[in-house]
């Protein structure tokens, strides 16, 4: 009988090469008729443990207090600073026009060129092109500067607003813009969520770290060569092939988390940061929302909090709080 076993790793994310900037790319929205914006970005503040009350009737839990997992996110709110009309061609979205807000944060200036006011357009030109427009998106900046996150310069996130039609969500638009937003505008407390964000990056690791390939025994470990690829390939053709598991980049690559339920909307940072801070972030000083289970990144990270777009049916809804550690994560 022939022997066989799967390839080591996966390819399905090669080349595993650093991603180009911290901001996550979003490249799908959830089929929201909801009036408002589809996502969110917050900072990762750090994980603790808290305590749920079991809903699921059929688990032998059910009633009693499970320890679980959940990662707190600092939520300082955003500012809408444009708006800006998409098109629908055979090559994809194309620009129409965008307007940007009357007074906008000087900070944002560290990040991007901002428009001279007499060459700002006003909101007529977003109605002068609604007819062609398939898409409303809105231009937010976050505000580090009301974290303790060392930092001033501003991360800009293009959003899709949600909406039934393109004037319903430009109306929506114009409301909005110039205005700054909290995160209990998105979303809400039990609801289902999707989680985009930068790992944690490892640097530059061997093939038995970065492709899980078996350690070689016996002569090669004597060697000292037990941690290495066997063969990277044939003689002929001769290359070697992109699927060889080879050392390389390790960590700090875009993921997307689908479906994490949000616990709970808060607005006093001081409630849910444990004695001493979080480890190498602080105090929450803004509002926070806690998220079940892990989010990738390390602390400090931006993650964009998005509408699920693949949610199952949620048969038993937001489960009862009984408690949440606040217990001092220094290790002492």
């Amino acid at each position: 009988m022939k022997k066989n076993r799967p390839r080591r790793g996966s390819l399905a994310f090669s080349p595993r090469k650093r991603a180009k900037k911290l901001v996550p790319k979003i490249r799908s929205w959830p089929a929201d008729k909801k009036v408002g914006l589809q996502a969110f970005p917050v900072y990762k503040a750090g994980t603790t443990h808290a305590l749920l009350i079991e809903n699921n009737p059929k688990s032998p839990n059910n009633g009693q207090e499970v320890f679980t997992p959940v990662t707190v996110l600092e939520t300082p709110d955003v500012t809408v600073a444009g708006i800006r009309l998409y098109e629908k061609t055979t090559k994809g979205l194309k620009a129409l026009t965008e307007v940007w807000a009357e007074q906008l944060d000087s900070d944002l200036g560290r990040k991007l060129t901002l428009v001279k006011k007499e060459e700002k357009k006003t909101v007529d030109a977003l109605d002068a092109v609604l007819e062609k427009a398939t898409e409303v998106r809105a231009i937010v900046h976050t505000n580090p500067k009301t974290t303790g996150i060392p930092k001033k310069k501003p991360e800009v996130v293009e959003i899709r607003i949600g909406g039934s039609s393109v004037a319903e969500r430009l109306a929506y638009a114009k409301e909005i813009l110039g205005k700054t937003l909290a995160i209990s505008d998105v979303f809400e407390a039990g609801e289902i969520i999707d989680t985009l964000a930068i790992t944690k990056g490892k640097g530059f690791q061997g093939s038995v770290k970065r492709w899980g390939i078996k350690v070689q025994f016996g002569k090669h470990q004597r060697k000292g060569v037990g941690r290495h690829t066997g063969s990277i390939g044939p003689w002929r053709p001769r290359r070697v092939m992109w699927t060889v598991p080879l050392p390389g980049q390790m960590g700090f690559h875009q993921r997307t988390e689908y479906n994490k339920r949000i616990l709970k909307l808060g607005s006093e940072g001081a409630e849910i940061t444990p004695k001493g801070g979080f480890l190498n972030y602080g105090a929450v000083k803004n509002g926070y929302v806690v998220v079940k289970g892990t989010v990738q990144g390390p602390a400090k990270r931006l993650v964009v909090l998005r509408g699920s777009v693949r949610a199952a049916e949620d048969k038993f809804g937001l489960p009862e709080i009984a408690y949440i550690s606040t217990e001092s994560k220094q290790g002492n």
